[in-house]
């Protein structure tokens, strides 16, 4: 996936130090979810301590204990109205965009208009 899009709501994003995982990184879950948008989401723990919301389907589950299936950034991008932006991913209702200026981070379907 490569698209350019358009946003058409600015967003700013929620948290200063969000979660990050490595492919096969043991994860806690504390069995909160959030259905956001009809995509689920579960909040998490790395190995570093690190919390924060991960899409259901990153987590594999083997003898009781999680795992990520594969690296993941909760790293969301702030960006404006009119803002062109270019998306590498989608995921949960979610698009990974990398921005003119290089920056990268997901930022909600709802706020972009494919261009």
């Amino acid at each position: 996936m490569s698209s350019r899009y358009r946003v058409v709501a600015e967003w700013k994003a929620a948290y200063e130090d969000p979660i990050t995982l490595k492919a096969s990184e043991v994860v806690l879950l504390d069995g909160e979810t959030d259905n956001w948008e009809g995509h689920l989401w579960v909040w998490a723990q790395n190995s570093n301590g690190k919390e924060g919301w991960i899409p259901d389907t990153l987590i594999e589950t083997v003898n009781g204990r999680h795992y990520a299936k594969e690296e993941f950034s909760a790293v969301e991008l702030t960006c404006n109205e009119g803002e062109i932006l270019f998306g590498l991913r989608e995921t949960h209702g979610w698009i990974l965009c990398r921005s003119r200026m290089g920056s990268e981070g997901w930022v909600p379907a709802r706020n972009l208009e494919p261009e």
